[in-house]
Formats: structure tokens, C-alpha cells, sequence
């Protein structure tokens, strides 16, 4: 698959923000509010590995939402560079982060084994993870995300296993059996290149070949693409949004059609609401290098609840306590103990993003913050996450979301950006948290 490989690594680099994770390899549920590696969780034939996050608070019956990573990706890669994990703080929710560990890093989404039930390969890995994690907390619905390769797997997750799966977000993918192959192929031309075009009947078909004689719910579909995507070309699009509309009975003519932002065209199929059964977000002029609206996801999803979790994990404490809302203006006072910073640069062509994780060294809680740093030479923020930034070079100031205003003694946040540059892909020189230097690696 070194073609998928080299065309995707360009997809990656929208959400990576490889910063030095450290994983704990155990055999039993992770500890509250760290990414932990878990061994032993079942079949699996693929040899993937498994990375769970479970949020220090949960809700009644917390949901599990399956993170799926692009090629050349891990799964603490996609943990870092996405926002899934922190909403996760917010909502209450546990996620699963699987890591393809064949050459490439890429999921088989083209075998006959992986496009059936519980026909091998990657889906039936993923789903001894899924049931690793039903058997240890009381878990509710369960739910599947992914980008590029990912997002291919969510189709065939959702596909495979319609009476697991609730929902899917799907971010420049294809249509489920669309990358089939055969001969041992791991590349297909044709459908990377949206070359392969059937009716919706023939789609639907597909989907429900996957799981002969089902005759139960479907999941609902969210699909993901830019106009502009060179890799898994936009034609594609348009196959997905006729296979889901299939599989749920409905017509191709939307019943709501609105612009939820400039250059982005959203459709629904079967519905008006926030959670219709197929919903379509067309991004104009944007590559397959496309950022991951994880909010607009789980808001899909219908794990966007303002409710406060009230559960907490099997067998797990609570550590901390529930964030509080931060000041309108961040205070002036400098973190007392001083503070840490790490800063990761992931560049290529003309891009970069940014992971930057801010520690808390000292004994008091940090409530409202501000990260202040300059930017080098020609490098602009494009897009970012977990924080606001003004200005978009030269001296930046980052200020803290709602959601992590507050970090509590040796706790970090994880924040991070994408931006152009003209050459430079240095880190700044220094940076500083509320006026006070911290130390910078």
C-alpha cells in the first residue's frame, strides 16, 4: 500500500501532533485521564494495537467512540492531534484509538476478510477492543470516527456491524467495499480516483452484503469532503451519500440544505435535525488535507449533552476535580511553582502544525491562562484548537477554551494549530504562561 502511504501521509499531517506521548502497556482499563496502552483484549488477527482514553468523570452509561487514524498514523497521534479526547473530557464519553501496525500504518479496508462480519483483519481486532471495554464499564452506545484510511473504516464498521454501531463520522473517506480488491492488491486506483460509479441500489447492496439476512436498525451516517481532494478524489462523496441514503431507505434529494460556515455546504437525508440519519458537509476549494470538525461530530453524535457526567470509572477513582469555567479575563498572577511547555513541530510542503503541551509544576491550580510566544519568520496560524489565537504571527498569544480554562497541579492541556510557512519551520524561542518563562522542550 506504499502509493495509499505516501498519498495520505499529506492527510495525516492535518491532524498530527506527534509530542512525545508515553503509553503505558497494562492489561486492565486505563487509569482516569491518560492515554493507556492496553495488551490482551482479545481476537486479533491483524496485530493491531490498542489505546484507550477514559475521562476522569463519566457519564451514566458512557458511550465508546472508535477514533480511527489516517495512514502513517497511530493511534496516540490521532489522540494528540484531534479534539475527541478532550470533548471526551467535557462529555463523559471513553475512546478507543486503534493503531495499524502493517507496513504503511494503513487499516484494511480492501480485503474479502474485512469486508464481511467477523471475516478478519482490522474490523474484527477493532471490535474485540470495543467488546474489551463493554465487559469493564457499564457503556452505553457506541460510535465510530475516523480520517482518510480511518474514515474508510468507519464506512466498513458501520457496514459490518450495523447492531453496534449508532452513528459514524466519516472525513474523506469512501464508500464501504469501494477499495476492494483482489489478487492481494492493497491499492485501488479506480476507487481513489472516483472512477467507480453505481446506483445507490447497487452501494446499498454492498453494505447490506456485509451483513446477510440484517434486518435490524442502521447507523446514521455523517460524511466529510473537500472539492479540492487529490487523493481520494471528490466523486467519492457523492457514492458515500447515495450508499448511506440507500441503506436507510431515503431519497438523494436533501430535506435541509444550509451553510454552517463559509465554503462549507451542508446537506440532510430523512431529517431537518442535528442528528438526521445522513448528513453531508461539502467543503469548497479544500484538499484531502482537511481539518477534523470533532465537535460538529459528536454534536452528530448526540454526545454533546450540557448535563454534568455523574459517573465515574469502574474500579477507578476520581483524581481531579470537574473544571471550572474560567475567568472572562485570564489573571495576571504567574503559575507558583513555574511551568513546562512542550512544542512539536510536524511540517511538510508549505504546512505545519503545532502540539503544544502546558504543565502545571506548581501546587495550586492554574484558573484562565494565557501562552505567549512568537512565531518564526513567515509562519501564519491557519486553524486551531483547544485555544484561541491572536495574532495569527509574529507574537502570538494563546488563550485558554470554556472547557480547560482550569490546570490542576502537575495536570497538562494539550493544545495546538496548523499554519503555512515560507521555509521556516522552527518552534519559537521561548514561550511564556501568564507572564512567567517555562521551560521549553
Amino acid at each position: 500500500m506504499g502509493r495509499l502511504v505516501r498519498a495520505l501521509a499529506v492527510a495525516g499531517s492535518a491532524v498530527v501532533l506527534a509530542a512525545g506521548l508515553v503509553s503505558l502497556t497494562v492489561a486492565t482499563p486505563a487509569s482516569a485521564a491518560a492515554l493507556t496502552e492496553v495488551t490482551n483484549f482479545g481476537t486479533n488477527p491483524s496485530n493491531l494495537r490498542m489505546h484507550l482514553y477514559v475521562p476522569d468523570r463519566l457519564a451514566t452509561r458512557p458511550a465508546i467512540l472508535v477514533a480511527v487514524h489516517y495512514c502513517t498514523g497511530t493511534g496516540p497521534a490521532f489522540y494528540s492531534g484531534t479534539q475527541f479526547a478532550s470533548l471526551a473530557d467535557r462529555y463523559g464519553y471513553i475512546v478507543i484509538y486503534p493503531s495499524a501496525t502493517r507496513s504503511g500504518q494503513c487499516f484494511d479496508v480492501y480485503s474479502p476478510q474485512a469486508l464481511r462480519r467477523d471475516g478478519g483483519s482490522d474490523p474484527v481486532s477493532i471490535m474485540s477492543m470495543v467488546r474489551y471495554v463493554q465487559q469493564r464499564y457499564s457503556t452505553g452506545q457506541v460510535f465510530a470516527t475516523g480520517v482518510s484510511s480511518g474514515a474508510m473504516m468507519t464506512n466498513v464498521l458501520l457496514g459490518n456491524y450495523p447492531d453496534v454501531f449508532t452513528a459514524g463520522a466519516a472525513f474523506a473517506g469512501v464508500p464501504h467495499s469501494c477499495f476492494a480488491t483482489t489478487g492481494g492488491s492493497t491499492w485501488n486506483s479506480e476507487c481513489a480516483n472516483g472512477q467507480v460509479i453505481r446506483t445507490a441500489q447497487q452501494w446499498g447492496d454492498l453494505v447490506r452484503a456485509a451483513y446477510p439476512g440484517y434486518t435490524g436498525a442502521r447507523p446514521r451516517m455523517q460524511l466529510w469532503h473537500g472539492t479540492n481532494d487529490e487523493t481520494l478524489r471528490y466523486p467519492n462523496f457523492g457514492e458515500e451519500i447515495k450508499q448511506w441514503t440507500n441503506v436507510h431507505g431515503l431519497s438523494q434529494t436533501p430535506t435541509f440544505t444550509d451553510t454552517p460556515q463559509s465554503g462549507n455546504t451542508r446537506t440532510r437525508y430523512g431529517g431537518s435535525g442535528p442528528t438526521a440519519p445522513v448528513e453531508a458537509i461539502s467543503m469548497q476549494g479544500v484538499p484531502h488535507n482537511l481539518p477534523v470538525n470533532a465537535a460538529e461530530a459528536i454534536r452528530f453524535f448526540g454526545l454533546d449533552s450540557t448535563a454534568t457526567p455523574t459517573g465515574t470509572p469502574t474500579a477507578v477513582p476520581t483524581t481531579t476535580s470537574p473544571p471550572t469555567q474560567p475567568p472572562t479575563q485570564p489573571p495576571t498572577e504567574p503559575p507558583a511553582g513555574g511551568c513546562a511547555v512542550s512544542y512539536a513541530v510536524n511540517a511538510w510542503n508549505a504546512g505545519l502544525t503545532a502540539a503544544i503541551s502546558i504543565t502545571n509544576q506548581g501546587t495550586s491550580a492554574i484558573n484562565g491562562w494565557t501562552l505567549s510566544f512568537t512565531l518564526p519568520a513567515g509562519q501564519t496560524i491557519t486553524s486551531g484548537w483547544n485555544a484561541s489565537y491572536s495574532p495569527a504571527s509574529g507574537a502570538v498569544t494563546a488563550r485558554n477554551a470554556s472547557y480547560n480554562g482550569t490546570i490542576a497541579p502537575n495536570a497538562s492541556v494539550g493544545i495546538g494549530f496548523q499554519a503555512s510557512h515560507t521555509g521556516n519551520t522552527g518552534r519559537p524561542a521561548s514561550v511564556s504562561l501568564n507572564g512567567t518563562a517555562c521551560t521549553l522542550s
